[in-house]
């Protein structure tokens, strides 16, 4: 079984905000496989989701603990449902990539992402997928930049981004990881 965890913050002063790209990305691939998150344990909701178009189940999992405590939601679940490392993909904002663009990598550093750092250290490894979508880096403080709600051109760019973070998930569960880095990088 893989899980699929997006990172964000809960509640509605967060939604749509910059942080909360991987919340949005977990909504909007439910959303193409008809599935609602709508289960609440492991300081979460998620959703297990088995059908016969997938070749294995998979839960997807959004953290409400916020984001610098996103481990305490991940790692219990990973320990009840018996989840290896190796079948962990986590999804959230990256402001070293440009708006609109998107990163698979197999493993890799948390870089400045509290949300990453927690789960990191709790799990003790970074040998666990990742996907980045891209916020772009801030103009001005970075703790304001990603709590506050792109517009414009940006909010395009972005929405672009989360819809390709869906796809390239579907296709990552479909066809392999190392398929969806090579169609999607």
């Amino acid at each position: 079984m893989k899980l699929i965890v997006g990172l964000g913050n809960p509640g509605k002063k967060y939604e749509g905000t910059r942080h909360n790209m991987g919340f949005m990305a977990l909504d909007r691939f439910a959303e193409m496989l008809q599935v609602d998150i709508d289960r609440h344990d492991f300081k979460g909701s998620y959703a297990k989701v088995s059908r016969p178009d997938f070749p294995e189940p998979f839960i997807l999992l959004k953290p409400e603990t916020y984001m610098n405590l996103s481990g305490e939601s991940v790692i219990p679940l990973m320990e009840y449902f018996k989840i290896e490392k190796k079948d962990l993909i986590v999804v959230y904002d990256d402001m070293a990539l440009p708006e609109g663009e998107i990163r698979l990598r197999l493993f890799g550093s948390a870089g400045s992402h509290n949300g990453m750092k927690n789960i990191i250290a709790l799990l003790g490894s970074d040998k666990f997928k990742r996907l980045r979508i891209g916020i772009g880096e801030p103009a001005y403080s970075g703790i304001d930049h990603v709590l506050t709600k792109p517009t414009g051109e940006s909010l395009n760019l972005i929405l672009g981004a989360i819809d390709k973070a869906a796809l390239a998930l579907r296709d990552a569960l479909l066809q392999g990881w190392d398929y969806a880095m090579n169609h999607y990088n």
